[in-house]
């Protein structure tokens, strides 16, 4: 659940907690409330407090990053406090479109999180790859491997602490910022997740829940057996995005080798990367994974740090992810 929902929410449950505290007031005698037209006695009155005690409490804890939980018990709830906001329309109008904003956050848990949502189809495709990742045999990466790489890479190897430890065969990552679609326009926050597989056939499967102009967007990456898409969607529901073909292919194919040099080196001496030295401070790489071949210039520091990634070989998508434009294409690290 986005920020924006996610506070929406918590005020409507609020003020709904707060308009069953009214019916406690009545049912106990404590004050007249003549916005309740009909009786409410002591013991309709305990229900009121109930009620009015688990929507605040709701609210409490979706508010302290509780959503996930506290929507599927609110659903349910819900199903037992409806009778209550049924004993009259006049009283029960305000209840019952509270009742419809809760349904409709529920919807949209349901459609991001629920069996047919990018997130689910992000975990059962990362079990997948695992799957096949474990049952590549490890080993470990030492000296010699590294003895036919140039000599800027492999000080680099080291320095990652690669030698001496098992090859690397998964990664995975969660990450947090802000992302935007192009020059001059608005930059969104986002959180993603990402599992990158390697070996004979490498997969990457990545997953971003964006914010723009106040609605969520989430981004499903998937990169399997050289193909590769990407899709978008607003609110869990609406498509935006899908984009497929070989430009994406190839796109992509440049992400999966700028994971392997900068997220995991220990993945490096296995790669189906073929190796030039440029100067003392430069490397090109060139990486073919099935039919795909694209190429990289790697630049290192004095210290062998890697400071950045710089191809020629990905593209930038439309807004649409229906075109594609060739662009040069650079991670720095500083």
């Amino acid at each position: 659940m986005t920020i924006l929902i996610r506070w929406v929410v918590v005020a409507v449950l609020l003020g709904h907690g707060l308009l069953h505290l009214l019916g406690v007031a009545k049912g106990f005698g404590w004050a007249e409330i003549p916005q309740l037209k009909n009786p409410i006695g002591p013991g309709n009155g305990v229900v009121w407090l109930l009620a009015a005690v688990l929507v605040l409490g709701s609210a409490a804890l979706i508010a302290t990053q509780g959503p996930r939980v506290v929507v599927g018990r609110r659903r349910t709830r819900r199903r037992g406090l409806a009778g209550r906001d049924r004993t009259s329309w006049s009283d029960a109008k305000y209840g019952t479109a509270v009742n419809l904003i809760l349904i409709l956050a529920a919807l949209y848990g349901y459609a991001s999180l629920g069996p047919s949502s990018f997130h689910e189809q992000f975990h059962d495709q990362a079990r997948a790859a695992m799957t096949d990742a474990r049952a590549v045999p490890r080993s470990l990466v030492t000296e010699q491997d590294l003895a036919d790489l140039p000599e800027p890479l492999a000080a680099y190897l080291r320095r990652s602490g690669a030698v001496g430890k098992p090859r690397v065969m998964s990664l995975s990552v969660q990450f947090h910022g802000r992302i935007r679609s192009g020059p001059g326009q608005e930059w969104m926050p986002f959180t993603g997740e990402q599992l990158n597989t390697y070996g004979p056939r490498p997969q990457r499967v990545f997953i971003m829940d964006a914010t723009r102009s106040g609605l969520p967007v989430t981004v499903l990456h998937s990169y399997k057996d050289t193909t590769a898409t990407m899709r978008a969607k607003v609110l869990s529901l609406f498509t935006v995005v899908n984009a497929t073909g070989p430009e994406m292919d190839r796109g992509e194919t440049v992400t999966v080798f700028n994971d392997l040099v900068v997220l995991a080196p220990g993945a490096i001496t296995e790669a189906p990367v073929r190796w030039t030295a440029v100067d003392a401070h430069h490397v090109r790489g060139r990486y073919t994974n099935g039919d795909q071949t694209v190429s990289a210039v790697l630049t290192f520091d004095a210290d062998h740090d890697l400071v950045d990634f710089v191809s020629e070989d990905r593209l930038r998508a439309s807004a649409d992810g229906k075109t594609f434009n060739l662009q040069t294409w650079s991670t720095p690290w500083v």
